[in-house]
């Protein structure tokens, strides 16, 4: 049985100069045809499908009206047997958050809101082209609280061109005065088909290794101390606040995803939607095949899959996985250790994740 369900949301305010996942501007025409889309393919998903999580993503997903929401949320209910859901997630941008938005998404099961607050500083935020002020996104939380959503994440980002190191001790500090149940800090990547990496390309900008390992180490410093440890290489929470959905990715479990250039992992096999909003929705809408991408996962596959994700938290990896030999010159040089048959990185292998997790693969 399938227990986690993704739903993706490709519209958005306005499209971050970074971002590389697939979205596009909110555009009225094309909204309700894509809603009757997502909902005829959960009919298609439902046989085998009862999540335990559900997260909504995008794009912006509360770009969508309270109504839209309302009626999307309302037609997978009766699709989907949401019966066992413990874990209700949607990704909010402080500048579409309202208190009838809220209180909406409360009555219709949405227990857990992520806000992608990325830095309180004005000047970074206008170097990450956000549509939203620091000040709005305070006032954003203070409303989700209002509302009485109960487990609330927000996202921070560093390695931003310009940032200084005390600008992201102090956007840490400031978060954490706030008291989000969990929270997320991503360093910048400079990803294909995006403004940032077309800059990168052209020398104007672009990652420091030293810089943003540091800020990775204050990060965890800070964060720790504050009583969020890390369970993930970029995700810190309070003591059972962790994201369910997420750890169901890094522990290889199965998944449902709806909507354009979503994932699915049943069965064995892989499937990416087609990554375009208007042929997503043609295709669906006249039952075509919806698909640009499927893969069978083979037992080495899904070896590689585990250990690059599942070693990123604290769970570790089973030490069968890994062989001894390599196992053995990473404890060496203090990147893991093994415990109770599984391996886990050290505070320093943290620092060094995807270059472990690439010699391990």
């Amino acid at each position: 049985m399938v227990q986690h369900l993704y739903v993706h949301i490709p519209f958005c305010p306005k499209v971050c100069p970074y971002c590389s996942f697939y979205k596009e501007a909110t555009d009225r025409n094309k909204t309700q045809a894509f809603l009757d889309a997502v909902l005829r393919e959960a009919e298609f998903e439902a046989q085998g499908l009862r999540p335990r999580t559900v997260f909504f993503g995008g794009g912006t997903p509360t770009a969508l009206s309270t109504p839209q929401l309302k009626f999307l949320i309302g037609g997978l209910r009766e699709r989907i047997d949401f019966s066992a859901v413990e874990e209700f997630t949607i990704e909010m941008n402080p500048a579409t958050v309202s208190h009838e938005k809220a209180e909406s998404l409360l009555a219709l099961g949405v227990n857990r809101v992520s806000m992608g607050v990325q830095s309180w500083d004005e000047e970074l935020l206008k170097t990450l082209g956000r549509v939203h002020s620091g000040a709005q996104a305070v006032r954003s939380y203070a409303i989700l609280r209002e509302a009485g959503v109960p487990n609330v994440n927000l996202d921070l980002m560093f390695g931003v061109p310009g940032q200084t190191r005390r600008q992201w001790i102090e956007s840490l500090r400031r978060t954490v005065d706030l008291g989000p149940d969990h929270i997320s800090a991503y360093c910048l990547t400079y990803e294909e088909d995006t403004e940032f990496f077309e800059r990168f390309q052209r020398g104007e900008m672009g990652p420091q290794e030293d810089r943003d390992s540091d800020f990775f180490e204050v990060a965890m410093n800070e964060l720790e101390a504050a009583g969020y440890p890390q369970y993930e290489i970029s995700n810190y929470a309070r003591p059972g606040r962790e994201c369910l959905h997420n750890l169901g990715y890094w522990r290889g479990s199965d998944y449902a995803g709806l909507g354009p250039s979503a994932f699915s992992t049943r069965s064995g096999w892989r499937r990416r939607n087609v990554a375009d909003t208007a042929d997503y929705t043609r295709r669906v809408l006249s039952d075509e095949d919806r698909f640009d991408f499927v893969e069978r996962i083979d037992d080495d596959s899904r070896r590689a899959e585990r250990i690059a994700f599942s070693l990123r938290t604290t769970d570790g990896v089973p030490e069968t996985f890994i062989p001894e030999n390599q196992a053995a010159a990473l404890v060496l040089h203090g990147l893991v250790t093994k415990k109770n048959g599984r391996v886990f990185l050290t505070r320093e292998g943290r620092l060094v994740a995807d270059e472990i997790a690439a010699e391990l693969i």
